[in-house]
């Protein structure tokens, strides 16, 4: 029976009421369960004291009131809260951010998986990234150490600050909040290690990461302790190799099977420590703050096919480097080697301000000189003068590479004669033509020698400033190394690289070609193949062999006749 057309009757008697399921609303207003419109509800026949009005508001209620499956969260909380936060905010056009508000409330209602907001780490990149360069900027509470730093006054740490300062005058450098960063990360290296120097090599750029590059020089002897380490771990995996080797050789002593007669060529050495491409030693990090790697020492091998190649960096030292010809070793082996090639083009100085010892200019040999010092009487050079366009003003302070791959030339000829002493046997050997020894520039010789790069100057000089000249300063960048700068001023002067670590190169790259492929035995008539002959000449051949020997009985018939005639 419907409840729209009757009118108000009098409620039966509680004892026949059924009860009637409610749904708590926010005000503690019970209210009947929501039916469609038009139907009839348990409630409705029962409150039959409810108005039409009343019953749709009653409806429309519960209908607010029903909780979402997903979220639980019922459309009646919600609207209170929003409307709520309106009042109290009362922004302007409030219907414009209608919507922004009730995603804020809706984002309140977030429940963290975990127990306690504490529990949930924050993985984000900035925060790993704080975490890891948080120790940079604690202060070192050691005693130790502020005694050290009070009795020795020299620190090998630089000035870095003031050299960035310089080098952002010409446009060239690193931000300054990430120039602090580096220089606490030098400092933290040089608290760690036993240095006599230390300085900002570059930064040069990776795929996937960058990485940052210190010069240093350990104090004498130390540095000696730390290879000793090192060349015993490689020693003992000599020997297991070696010892492999051996078991191997004794089962292949059986084998007659014919052995080539080639030979590879000798293995050019590398420089010791201190001396030519290894002079200095570098530690690399991808991150201020994160550990200091030690760089390994470069081999003559590695920079002559670093010349070869181009590839580029990811950030990763222990990465394979696949290129043609194949290079020995992984990609710290060839960033050393990158930094070496970068070292020997472009560290530039002006003129004087180094100067050869007097003691080795008595006692010079002929490989020339390899060390200089600082000349305590320089004056210093005016900066127009240092962008004069000759550079002769400017000299290379880092030695040549030679093509061999090492700053002095080694003779091969004498390895192979020292092996072949070593060797007992009584066949004679050719001796091998002695080779030309390598030379290349000396020390502190001026740029304006550099040889141009098809057409273009090997160096760009300018002043970092023409409205103000009197307080400018001179700056170099290097057309052949793309990223190499120096600046200089009348008695101060540094260099920086932070670029790709490639050469310039005015066509685009290609592969060397693939060498012809080596001959396994010389050819003859006796082993050349011959093509198969024809039908006719198969019957020809044949009639040939038989007219031979038929030729051949009859002789033999004949000699017989003439030994009867005899006898």
């Amino acid at each position: 029976m419907s409840t729209t057309d009757e009118p108000e009757q009098q409620p039966p008697v509680e004892e026949a009421k059924p009860e009637t399921p409610k749904i708590a609303s926010p005000v503690g207003t019970p209210v009947a369960v929501a039916t469609p419109r038009g139907s009839v509800s348990s409630a409705q026949n029962v409150n039959l004291n409810l108005n039409p009005k009343e019953a749709e508001f009653t409806n429309a209620k519960a209908f607010l009131l029903t909780a979402s499956t997903k979220t639980n969260i019922n459309l009646y909380d919600h609207l209170s809260k929003v409307i709520s936060n309106i009042l109290d905010g009362r922004p302007a056009n409030a219907v414009d951010i209608f919507e922004d508000i009730s995603k804020d409330c809706k984002r309140d209602k977030f429940i963290s998986k975990v127990d306690t907001i504490q529990d949930k780490v924050d993985r984000s990149t900035e925060v790993e990234l704080a975490e890891v360069q948080k120790p940079l900027f604690e202060k070192n509470t050691d005693e130790g150490a502020d005694i050290e730093v009070e009795e020795d006054n020299e620190s090998p740490l630089p000035n870095l600050p003031e050299l960035m300062y310089n080098f952002e005058q010409a446009d060239v450098g690193v931000s300054r909040e990430e120039m602090v960063r580096i220089y606490l990360a030098l400092k933290n290296l040089v608290d760690n290690h036993p240095l006599q120097s230390c300085r900002f090599w570059g930064k040069i750029i990776g795929t996937e990461k960058n990485y940052i590059i210190a010069e240093v020089e350990y104090r004498e002897g130390e540095e000696e302790e730390e290879d000793e380490e090192e060349e015993a771990e490689a020693e003992e995996q000599t020997e297991k190799e070696d010892d492999e080797a051996g078991e191997e050789g004794e089962e292949a002593e059986e084998d007659d099977t014919p052995k080539p007669d080639w030979k590879p060529p000798p293995v050019i050495p590398r420089e010791e420590n201190r001396t030519g491409a290894n002079k200095k030693t570098y530690f690399v990090t991808i991150e201020p703050g994160k550990m200091w790697t030690k760089l390994p020492p470069v081999t003559p091998q590695q920079i002559s096919v670093a010349r070869q190649i181009k590839k580029f960096f990811t950030g990763r030292l222990d990465s394979p480097v696949i290129s043609y010809p194949p290079f020995p070793g992984n990609e710290a082996n060839y960033l050393r080697a990158q930094i070496a090639r970068i070292s020997a083009g472009t560290h530039i100085s002006p003129l004087g301000f180094y100067q050869f010892d007097e003691e080795e200019e008595e006692e010079e040999d002929s490989e020339g000189r390899d060390s200089f010092v600082e000349n305590p009487d320089f004056e210093g050079i005016p900066v127009r003068e240092l962008v004069d366009p000759s550079l002769s003003n400017w000299v290379h302070h880092v030695q040549h590479i030679l093509p061999q791959g090492r700053c002095s030339w080694y003779n091969p000829v004498q390895q192979q004669e020292d092996e072949f002493e070593d060797e007992e046997e009584d066949e004679e050997r050719e001796e091998p033509d002695e080779p030309e020894p390598e030379t290349g520039p000396p020390l502190l010789t001026p740029l304006s020698e550099d040889a141009e790069i098809d057409n273009l100057p090997p160096w760009s000089a300018k002043l970092s400033s023409n409205l103000v000249p009197q307080y400018a300063i001179s700056v170099l960048h290097s057309n052949l190394w793309p990223g190499a700068h120096a600046f200089g001023t009348e008695k101060k002067f540094e260099n920086v690289y932070i670029g790709w670590g490639h050469k310039y190169l005015q066509d685009n790259y290609s592969p060397p070609q693939l060498p012809p492929a080596m001959e396994e035995f010389p050819s003859g008539p006796e082993i050349t193949e011959a093509e198969d002959p024809t039908v006719e000449e198969e019957a020809a051949l044949r009639a040939a062999q038989q007219e031979a020997q038929e030729n051949a009985e009859e002789m033999e018939d004949v000699d017989e006749d003439e030994d009867e005639e005899d006898v």
